[in-house]
């Protein structure tokens, strides 16, 4: 009869791609039992969107085959996400990690990205929640199938968020009548956005996604100084005059030492409606060309396609509302990589790496 023991140095030989240590020494093998022939333990992951998961697992089945004895291997794959161990006190209790989403300038599909993102997160398993900073022009109650939505105040003075395809979402556009322009200047922004991060009743949540606005201002640097960032997406285009908007976000948050977990290039390409086939109707490259010149992770290219369109205005995402067209594909495809980025990012960063400024 094989003994835990043998068990365990099969599974040590079975190194984590991402983090590059063998998953026992990793922690990532717990409650192993060996019964007759039969091997059964949990496999836990550092975020339950793994984008390397089966390959994972069939790599511990058949490492535990290998020890006399074993017929037979029951894996059961679970995931625990890791907190920023920068966080501390800075955001309400159960947030781990901030994940935002940015873009050089707008026009560029950012608030359907997050939105998707966020949905998609929350499909491959993790609790997540999405909180729209763009004060100026928040889209994602529509996005999200939640407009009309008021928040109240509870007994506990915290704000109820929406609810809404498995995901907590909190908006500005809750709170201010759609035919009025917001006009505030930076302390104003500094403490609404301060008000969503610890006054909102977020629960446990593995990700917050934060939709911030487009460019490089009050909101961006408010965020970055208030609250740890796990990282940050930049969305753009193929066109090159998004992609030199693009290099001002990546010097901004480069300059507040916020790590860029990668770059999606949305509307890569024309999905024809009629045959399904996808056709380039920009220039190619640019987000590739970026990504390699500032050592940046390309996350994916996400094809235009006129459903993605009618899925943020009717309030269902396309990855929930056709989830085996080719955006929603590349959608889920780049959240697992985003949360791969955060879990590496984990693995390596120290608590109190950055000195937070108050507000």
């Amino acid at each position: 009869m094989p003994t835990k023991d043998e068990v365990l140095k099969a599974l040590s030989t079975c190194i984590e791609p991402e983090l590059h240590k063998d998953i026992v020494a990793l922690g990532m093998v717990q409650n192993l039992a060996v019964c007759g022939g039969t091997v059964s333990f949990d496999y836990v992951l550092t975020t339950p969107a793994c984008p390397l998961k089966g390959m994972m697992q069939l790599e511990a089945e058949t490492a535990v085959k290998k020890v006399p004895g074993v017929t037979d291997v029951k894996i059961k794959m679970t995931a625990n996400v890791n907190k920023d161990a920068r966080i501390g006190g800075a955001l309400p209790p159960g947030v781990r990690n901030i994940i935002a989403v940015a873009a050089g300038k707008g026009g560029v599909g950012k608030s359907t990205v997050a939105a998707n993102l966020a949905v998609a997160l929350k499909l491959e398993g993790a609790r997540v929640g999405l909180l729209d900073a763009d004060i100026y022009g928040p889209n994602q109650p529509q996005m999200m199938g939640v407009q009309g939505f008021q928040p109240v105040v509870g007994p506990d003075e915290q704000i109820e968020p929406a609810y809404h395809h498995g995901v907590r979402v909190m908006s500005m556009g809750f709170l201010m009548d759609p035919d009025k322009a917001v006009i505030w200047r930076g302390p104003m922004l500094h403490g609404a956005i301060g008000q969503f991060l610890k006054d909102v009743k977020w629960g446990e949540l593995d990700y917050l996604v934060i939709d911030l606005p487009p460019g490089t201002g009050d909101v961006q640097l408010t965020l970055c100084q208030t609250v740890p960032l796990a990282g940050a997406v930049i969305v753009t285009t193929p066109q090159s005059i998004a992609l030199s908007d693009v290099r001002k976000a990546v010097a901004m948050f480069s300059q507040l030492k916020v790590p860029i977990l990668g770059a999606i290039e949305n509307m890569s390409g024309f999905v024809c409606p009629h045959c399904s086939k996808e056709s380039k109707i920009f220039s190619e490259g640019g987000a590739q060309t970026l990504a390699g010149k500032y050592g940046i992770k390309l996350l994916g290219g996400i094809p235009l396609d006129p459903r993605v369109c009618e899925a943020g205005e009717n309030g269902t995402p396309i990855v929930l509302s056709h989830p085996d067209s080719l955006p929603a594909k590349a959608l889920r495809e780049a959240a697992r990589q985003v949360a791969a980025a955060v879990s590496v990012r984990n693995a390596t960063v120290k608590p109190l790496e950055i000195k937070l400024v108050k507000a």
